[in-house]
């Protein structure tokens, strides 16, 4: 992008002749504040436009930089808005409203993934988005096949910093047949390419992928997998794993419990004990430890 392009016109323009490039959820308390920051000191820096001709041949302008600015204008009562006018092509806005949402601290993952898809549809080249974004041609590339397949999940976890790229990108050539990603995990971590903390979130990963999708949209349906005599052991391992846990936590409540009650009795026993709880009106005990201290349910 050249130095002219960033030059432009401060100017007073109506909000509804804005036309937004990349809309974007935003999250509520952050723009809450945006919104105080403008009702207590007002804009500290103007949105970024550029005009376009509209289909009635008036002015309008189309969003750069500034949509959460814009949105709080609008919610504060205002039709106008301090704004730089800049000559710029729709590529250009394109790649600049990217810029802004890479320099974000916070984004959504999938935003940022879709606005590089969205440049590769608009014909730039994977090496071109590469040098206009500051990111590697490999990861364009790999995010790039990563988008065309719909691997939501795989893109979400890449972007955390999860996976590395390059699983991601054998896991989705895996498909969704499970012995085959099975495989490829294998794969990945004898070649030292998946190991500690990132071998087990790419187990979860997958786990997520093969029972509700690809997709990280809400309301996706669950998707079954694949019933294989593997799985079905697996299960029934875990099933009775379980079960055995629960076993030795009921034989150790027991075991507790029996000790109490034999406590109990000893302490009962003691005239000296009973007096001091008569005295303090404790010498009752529960219906359910009277049953068990006293074989009768009442003192002898």
């Amino acid at each position: 992008m050249t130095q002219e392009h960033q030059s432009g016109e401060l100017r007073l323009i109506p909000l509804d002749r804005i036309d937004v490039l990349n809309p974007r959820e935003r999250n509520l308390k952050v723009f809450e504040e945006i919104i105080g920051n403008i009702r207590a000191i007002g804009l500290k820096k103007p949105i970024t436009v550029t005009p376009r001709t509209g289909p009635d041949d008036q002015e309008r302008y189309l969003l750069v930089c500034g949509e959460g600015r814009m949105k709080a204008f609008k919610s504060l009562g205002e039709t106008m808005i301090p704004a730089l006018v800049i000559q710029i092509s729709d590529e250009d806005a394109a790649i600049m409203s990217l810029a802004e949402n890479i320099a974000r601290r916070q984004y959504r993952p999938l935003e940022l993934l879709t606005s590089i898809k969205s440049l590769y549809d608009q014909g730039y080249d994977k090496k071109a988005i590469a040098q206009k974004t500051g990111l590697t041609t490999e990861y364009v590339c790999g995010i790039t096949v990563l988008l065309e397949r719909g691997e939501e999940r795989l893109l979400i976890a890449v972007q955390k910093g999860k996976i590395p790229l390059n699983t991601a990108m054998t896991i989705a050539g895996a498909g969704d047949d499970n012995k085959s990603v099975q495989t490829a995990l294998q794969d990945a971590y004898e070649t030292g390419k998946l190991r500690g903390k990132h071998l087990k979130e790419a187990r979860r990963v997958i786990e997520r992928r093969q029972t509700l999708g690809r997709s990280a949209a809400r309301g996706t349906p669950r998707k079954r997998a694949d019933i294989t005599t593997s799985s079905l052991v697996r299960t029934y391992q875990k099933e009775v794993d379980r079960q055995r846990l629960m076993v030795k936590k009921a034989e150790f409540a027991q075991q507790r419990f029996l000790f109490v009650v034999s406590a109990l009795r000893q302490l009962l026993s003691d005239e000296n004990f009973t007096n001091l709880l008569r005295a303090e009106g404790l010498d009752t005990l529960p219906k359910f430890l009277a049953e068990r201290v006293w074989t009768n349910g009442s003192k002898p």
